[in-house]
């Protein structure tokens, strides 16, 4: 370490010898990749100029500064600027209608030139062959045609997944199929994702055929026992990735039904906002809303369904003319509360929100169209929205920046579903009519799962559901590890009630998809087991010296990697946007031990279990390390660790014939410990001290001081509770001066007073100041209920890039190691900062995008 200290001194003596050949390298560097590359230079067009610094193209390297670690950062971001496209070429590629990977750039001319032609003019013959097919209205295939078609298409399907084949002819043939994949996996369209799903599906079932019918040993007992096991894990996990498929197969992409213009054939509206044990800082917002939606007030009413029976609540609803409803008991807890209101009110419609969920001023003019077009139309359902962090964003520190874990279900699932008329009641932000609801009994109380039983119900009786893909309430995410897990628990026991009570794959009243889309989402909560089996499969082999799958280790290679590999390319091109490539199976390793039990449970007596109630609003003084959650992490981090250690012995010490037997199950043990890590790092809770959370904003704004003087500023983020505002230069305000904040409301200004509490620069933190609950609900229509509030929210060119999600992910588990790793040794400190510090180097070496600073 000393030595390595001093030669660092001396390189540091001699840095304006380095700086001089870091120079004479731009230099050189400048004429290789920017000057004799004509061909760069006419995609990239007028920007050339502006971006012909090699301190755009080499983001990570700093001129001014050289590190000797520059030398490994220029090699490889060179080599990776020839082979890659950069995000500038992908979106010109885009904007022109198609994009799909170009042949490595080795030269300029040659093999380029070769490759290139014959490769784009495939891709856009394909590309428009089938968007003309999809865009046709005049071409019809008549229906024995369609039956010939199926045919032969089955029948090719089936030879491809039990044709034997050696390992030479597999390799070749998955290779193919591979080629394809990433052929059209850029191309924009439905048609190129569905070819990659049929290739997806294709590659799994022949994998799975494989082992079903050549790898289980039924010669030795335990080898038979952790094989079927595994195996049915397996089969599992290939009915949902099936299932998945087939229901965000084509998302229906619902757009608003306009209402008609006279207000008068408007129906009448029941607002339900159930509590039981919030806080009333959470709830008054969300009822002083529900109050000022764009609807005709004479056929708009707001309950608040108490089960808490608080007078505080009580008096509040009194004070600004809301009904506040209560009942004698708690019996089936928020759908009892819902069935009680059903009797005390008469509106047409019931529009239910859950107490922390802050409705938009449009909410209910862009969902009750549909109910004026359809007739059998029972529900119309929203996305949950949140707009505070939930704990993996807290925890993980990466709020807003990746797709939350719910994205998937109520960004491409329930949009998939309503393709099926299968959209789920979520229990908060949807409108339901009150005569089908009515016609099946009012909310179900047969599980816990209140909401999607209820819609299953609704669904047999042959009424029709819709999603609208547009966030019009916004609330609080659980703000603990715990509480999430409790809430998932909820879930994951309430689906397997309505599977054993209620099973839609039998009964009378679904169609087929409808009975698909049902039953996946209730397997999908039945994971818990299939997960840990997962965890601990590897360990079978490396511990016990178990063959669980009893095959040569180039055939599960070349078997079980493309069905791998072809699975995550085509959820990445499907879900990418709401979901990046290795989050999902870190979530499902948090979640998978604390539903195992429950699921298992329902499913052999679906009566136990009971309601628990999701804990909003609260706050965390101060981090801490949550050992009661992360104990099952931690005893599979060391068993891993010991099969892990085994496996290395296993190389050193064990027979020759199984070295690549040993390092597939080293590699998986690896992937597992990093999952295993992520969720120690989740399980370390951050600090959160404001009950009231921040919506990050930037917008222009006015604000009168005492001697009324109007002034420009701007606006940084809002609460419940306070506004930060940025100040231009000049305009001094201290702690304790009051301020008149002037906010536009459609065509009408109103002002809000704000009290100084805070300056940091021209940064001010204020605090917000009330005269009248209609200058609280004017606030809000401004802020949270403004009909756009929250469109801007979900970033539209969120791409899934699996390779720096995986680099993600690995950085997760390491920061799980290094959290724990303080936590049971604070004194090795240093040494967990070095490991981190390390990781980190290791990031900064790799190549990176260019982007300019308005992409980035």
């Amino acid at each position: 370490m000393i030595l390595i200290r001093q030669q660092w001194q001396e390189l540091r003596r001699r840095q304006p010898v380095l700086r001089a050949a870091m120079n004479m390298l731009l230099l050189y560097l400048e004429v290789v990749l920017l000057q004799v590359n004509p061909q760069r230079q006419a995609k990239l067009g007028p920007e050339f100029d502006k971006r012909r610094s090699l301190r755009f193209w080499f983001p990570h390297v700093r001129w001014d500064r050289p590190n000797p670690l520059d030398v490994i950062r220029i090699l490889l971001q060179s080599v990776w600027l020839l082979v890659a496209k950069t995000r500038i070429e992908r979106d010109q590629q885009r904007r022109r209608g198609w994009s799909v990977a170009t042949p490595v750039e080795v030269t300029q001319k040659g093999v380029r030139a070769t490759l290139s032609h014959p490769l784009r003019w495939a891709t856009l013959w394909f590309e428009r062959f089938f968007q003309q097919r999809a865009q046709s209205q005049t071409t019809r295939w008549n229906l024995p045609f369609r039956i010939v078609l199926t045919i032969i298409a089955s029948a090719t399907a089936l030879i491809i997944i039990g044709l034997p084949m050696e390992a030479t002819s597999q390799a070749i043939l998955l290779l193919c199929f591979w080629a394809v994949a990433l052929w059209v996996r850029n191309i924009r369209g439905r048609i190129p994702l569905l070819l990659m799903v049929t290739l997806s599906v294709l590659v799994s079932t022949r994998y799975l055929f494989w082992r079903v019918t050549q790898t289980i040993n039924w010669d030795v007992t335990m080898d038979m026992v952790f094989g079927l096991i595994l195996l049915s894990a397996e089969v599992y996990a290939w009915t949902i990735l099936t299932l998945g498929y087939i229901q965000s197969a084509w998302p229906l992409q619902r757009k608003v039904a306009p209402l008609p213009d006279d207000v008068g054939l408007w129906p009448s509206v029941d607002i339900f906002i159930p509590t039981y044990n919030e806080p009333l800082s959470v709830v008054r917002h969300t009822i002083l809303a529900a109050q000022v939606i764009d609807w005709p007030q004479e056929k708009l009413n707001v309950y608040v369904l108490d089960d808490g029976k608080r007078d505080e609540i009580r008096r509040f609803c009194e004070e600004i003319n809301a009904t506040y409803l209560t009942r004698p008991d708690n019996s089936h807890a928020k759908a009892g509360n819902l069935n009680h209101a059903l009797k005390y009110s008469s509106g047409d419609y019931i529009a239910i929100f859950d107490c922390d969920h802050i409705p938009t001023r449009g909410f209910l003019q862009l969902t009750m169209g549909w109910f004026l077009r359809d007739d059998k139309l029972a529900l119309v359902q929203t996305p949950h929205h949140f707009f505070s962090a939930d704990p993996f964003e807290k925890n993980l520190r990466v709020f807003r920046k990746n797709p939350n874990e719910g994205e998937l279900f109520y960004g491409l699932i329930q949009d998939g579903n309503d393709m099926w008329n299968a959209s789920f009641f979520c229990g908060s932000c949807a409108v339901m009519k009150r005569g089908p609801l009515q016609e099946v009994g009012g909310i179900a109380v047969e599980t816990v799962t209140e909401d999607a039983h209820t819609a299953l119900k609704l669904h047999r009786r042959g009424y029709n559901s819709a999603y609208l893909n547009i966030p019009l309430a916004a609330g609080l995410a659980t703000e603990s590890l715990s509480a999430h897990i409790g809430q998932r628990i909820r879930w994951a026991r309430g689906m397997a009630q309505i599977f054993r009570v209620d099973n839609p794959l039998v009964g009378k009243g679904l169609n087929w998809g409808q009975r698909l889309c049902y039953a996946n989402a209730m397997l999908y909560f039945l994971n818990g087991i299939p997960r840990v089996i997962f965890l601990l499969a590897p360990l079978a082999f490396l511990l016990l010296h178990s063959y669980i799958v009893f095959a040569p280790a180039i055939m599960i290679a070349i078997y079980a990697i493309p069905h791998l590999v072809h699975a995550n390319l085509a959820n990445s091109r499907s879900q990418g946007k709401f979901r990046h490539s290795f989050w999902a199976e870190m979530y499902e390793t948090v979640l998978a031990w604390y539903i195992l039990r429950p699921t298992t449970v329902a499913l052999i007596s679906p009566k136990l279990g009971k309601f628990n109630v999701t804990q909003k609003g609260g706050i965390t003084e101060r981090s801490f390390f949550d050992w009661r959650i992360s104990w099952p992490y931690i005893t599979l981090i060391t068993l891993s660790l010991l099969g892990f250690g085994f496996g290395v012995w296993r190389l050193i010490e064990g027979p020759k014939d199984e070295y690549l037997t040993v390092v597939l199950n080293l590699f998986w043990v690896t992937y597992n410990l990093i999952l295993l890590g992520g969720a120690v790092a989740v399980a370390e809770e951050a600090k959160q001290v404001r009950n009231a959370h921040r919506i990050n904003v930037n917008k222009v704004v006015t604000i009168v001081d005492h001697e009324e003087r109007m002034y420009q500023v701007t606006m940084t983020d809002f609460s419940h509770a306070g506004v930060g505002l940025e100040l231009p230069k000049g305009l001094l305000l201290r702690e304790g001066d009051l301020v008149n904040l002037i906010l536009v409301d459609g065509t009408q200004q109103i002002a809000v007073k704000l009290q100084v509490k805070s300056r940091r620069g021209q940064s001010v933190g204020t605090r917000v100041l009330f005269d009248t609950y209609e200058q609280e609900r004017a606030f809000l229509r401004a802020t949270f209920a403004r009909a756009d509030a929250w469109l801007g929210w979900r970033p539209e060119d969120s791409v899934d890039k699996p390779i720096q999600s995986l680099t993600e992910v690995v950085g997760i588990g390491i920061k799980g190691y290094q959290r724990l790793f303080l936590h049971l040794a604070p004194r090795m400190r240093p040494v967990a900062n070095l490991l981190g510090r390390a990781w980190r180097t290791f990031l900064s070496i790799l190549p990176r995008s260019p982007i300019t600073r308005n992409e980035g």
